[in-house]
């Protein structure tokens, strides 16, 4: 009886982490592979939720939407080349792009910033 709640379990979460992947727009794909560019970009290493989202929202993608990610990627790293634009860059990764990385922990190390959020 175990087994076969443990398996019904296991397939209950299998199917819910596909849906939620069916449910990222290829605008959110895009918003998230620039971020990924962005923490590239800027020697962010911290990226493993951002790396699991892009994974699983990548599946079944249109190669359309694959190329414009990939575009986005590479432009938002080299944006983070220059020394202008460089506070903004870290302010988007801090901000906007927190939602696909897995929340206030991954995105401490930018700009040198301290969590300060209780667990």
């Amino acid at each position: 009886m175990k087994i076969a709640v443990i398996a019904f379990m296991l397939c209950g979460a299998a199917a819910g982490s596909a849906f939620a992947a069916k449910n990222v727009t290829d605008i959110d794909y895009i918003k998230a592979t620039r971020c990924k560019g962005l923490a590239v970009g800027s020697g962010l290493t911290a990226t493993k939720g951002l790396d699991a989202y892009l994974k699983a929202a990548s599946r079944g993608r249109m190669q359309v939407a694959e190329d414009r990610a990939q575009s986005e990627f590479e432009r938002a790293r080299r944006q983070t080349k220059s020394d202008e634009g460089r506070a903004h860059y870290a302010a988007e990764l801090a901000g906007a792009c927190s939602a696909y990385m897995g929340g206030p922990q991954t995105t401490a190390s930018v700009g040198g910033a301290k969590d300060t959020s209780s667990r």
